[in-house]
C-alpha cells in the first residue's frame, strides 16, 4: 500500500483528464460567446477568441513567475507536494470562474480571473516541478530516467483519452463537460493532498487530514444551501421560523459536548467520530425529502452529534504527531480546510440552482454521500494502528522467547 501511494503517475493521469475536459469546455464557450458578440461572423469571432487566448496565457504565465519564490520557500519547509497541491487548487478555483460565467451574466473578461488564480497558485510550471521532484524521490538513481519518461507517457495517454471523451461529453451538454472536469480535477487534488505520500508525512497523518477535508467538503456548502431551501415552498419559512432553525443548528454544539462527556470512555475516538459522521449524514439524507417543518426539527435531533467529528479528528491527528510537528501540521491543516470550505460553498451553490427543476433535495443526498466517504480513511487508520499493535506484541514475545 505504501509503495502505491508514492506513485505520482495517478495524479498526472487524473489531472490531465480534468484539464482536457476543461480546456474543451473553455474553448467552446469562448468561441460561441465570440460568435454571439460578432453576430455570427466567423472571422471576427476567430480574432476575438485568439485575442482572449493570448491574454489568458500571458496572465497565467506572468502570475506563475510571481509565485515561484513564495512557493519554493514553502516547498523547502513542507516538501515538493506544495507545488502539486497549490497548482491544482488554483486550477480548480479557476474552473469555477467558468461555472459563474455560464450561469451568471458577467462579461467574457471575467474568465481572466481564472487564469490569474491558476497562475498565482503556480500554474503548469509549479505542477510539473512537483511531479518531477516526487517522481525523482520515489525512484532509484539508476532508474530515474525511465521513471520520468513513464510519467510523460502517462500524461500522453491521459491526453488522448481526455481528448476523445471531451467531445462526446460536450455533446451531452456544456454543463456536463464542465462539472465532469471539476469533479475529476478535485479527485486529483484530493489524491495529491492525502493519498500521495512523501518522506515528510506519515500515512495516518494524511488519512486523518483527508477525513477532515471530505467531511468539511460534504457539509459546509450543503448547510449554507439548506438555509435557502427552507425559504422556498413547500416550507416557505419566515424570519421567525428561520431563527428557530438556526437556533436548532447551534444547539448541536451543546448536544455534541454532552455526548462526548457521556460516551467517550465507552466508545473512544474512532467510534465517536464515526457516530458523528453517521449522525450528520442521516440528517442530510432526511433533509433531502423534508416537506414539513416538524421533519426538519426531527432531522436536527438526529444530528445531535454533528459537532463531534472535527475536534475528535484533530485530537486523533495530534496523537500521531511529534510535538515539534504540531505547528507545521496545524497551520497546513487550517490552510487546507479554509480552501475546502470555499470549494464546498462554490460546489454546492453552483449545483443547487441546476437541481431546482427536478429535485431540489439532491444537494443534501450528495452531501450525505461525500461525508460518508470521510469514514473510510478513519477506519483504515484504526485498522492500521491495530495491526501495528499486534505486530509489536508479537515481536515482544518472540524476542523474549529466544
Amino acid at each position: 500500500m505504501g509503495a502505491i501511494l508514492t506513485l505520482v503517475e495517478p495524479v498526472v493521469v487524473i489531472n490531465k483528464l480534468g484539464t482536457s475536459f476543461f480546456d474543451m469546455a473553455l474553448t467552446q464557450t469562448v468561441y460561441n460567446q465570440s460568435l454571439k458578440a460578432t453576430a455570427g461572423n466567423s472571422d471576427r469571432a476567430q480574432a476575438l477568441s485568439s485575442r482572449f487566448i493570448l491574454i489568458q496565457s500571458v496572465l497565467s504565465s506572468v502570475a506563475a513567475m510571481l509565485s515561484i519564490i513564495p512557493l519554493s520557500r514553502m516547498a523547502d519547509r513542507h516538501g515538493p507536494k506544495v507545488f502539486l497541491v497549490a497548482s491544482q487548487m488554483g486550477s480548480v478555483l479557476g474552473m469555477f470562474t467558468l461555472v459563474i460565467f455560464m450561469y451568471c451574466e458577467v462579461p467574457l473578461e471575467f474568465l481572466y480571473l481564472g487564469s490569474l488564480l491558476h497562475g498565482l497558485s503556480g500554474g503548469g510550471p509549479m505542477f510539473w516541478a512537483g511531479v518531477a521532484a516526487l517522481a525523482s524521490l520515489s525512484s532509484e538513481q539508476g532508474k530515474r530516467t525511465l521513471k520520468l519518461n513513464i510519467v510523460d507517457f502517462c500524461f500522453g495517454v491521459a491526453g488522448v483519452v481526455g481528448g476523445l471523451l471531451s467531445g462526446y461529453l460536450y455533446q451531452m451538454g456544456p454543463s456536463v463537460l464542465l462539472l465532469t472536469a471539476i469533479l475529476v480535477s478535485v479527485v486529483a487534488l484530493l489524491y495529491s493532498v492525502f493519498a500521495l505520500t512523501d518522506s515528510r508525512r506519515s500515512l495516518s497523518e494524511s488519512m486523518l487530514m483527508s477525513a477532515m477535508m471530505l467531511f468539511i467538503l460534504g457539509m459546509v456548502g450543503a448547510e449554507n444551501v439548506l438555509q435557502l431551501y427552507l425559504l422556498k415552498p413547500p416550507l416557505s419559512w419566515d424570519s421567525i421560523w428561520a431563527g428557530y432553525g438556526r437556533a436548532a443548528t447551534s444547539a448541536m454544539y451543546l448536544s455534541s459536548f454532552i455526548g462526548v462527556l457521556g460516551l467517550f470512555k465507552v466508545l473512544g475516538d474512532t467510534a465517536l467520530t464515526l457516530l458523528g459522521i453517521v449522525s450528520n449524514c442521516t440528517e442530510m439524507a432526511i433533509m433531502a425529502f423534508t416537506v414539513e417543518s416538524w421533519v426538519y426539527f426531527l432531522a436536527r435531533g438526529i444530528m445531535m452529534f454533528a459537532c463531534v467529528p472535527m475536534p475528535t479528528l484533530r485530537a486523533m491527528l495530534s496523537k500521531n504527531l511529534h510535538p515539534q510537528q504540531y505547528g507545521r501540521v496545524s497551520g497546513l491543516l487550517q490552510l487546507v480546510l479554509a480552501v475546502t470550505d470555499v470549494l464546498s460553498n462554490v460546489f454546492f451553490t453552483s449545483i443547487y440552482p441546476l437541481t431546482l427543476g427536478w429535485f431540489s433535495g439532491f444537494c443534501f443526498l450528495l452531501s450525505c454521500a461525500i461525508s460518508y466517504i470521510s469514514a473510510v480513511p478513519i477506519m483504515y487508520v484504526n485498522l492500521s494502528l491495530k495491526d501495528n499493535s499486534k505486530s509489536s506484541f508479537g515481536g515482544f514475545f518472540s524476542d523474549h522467547a529466544e
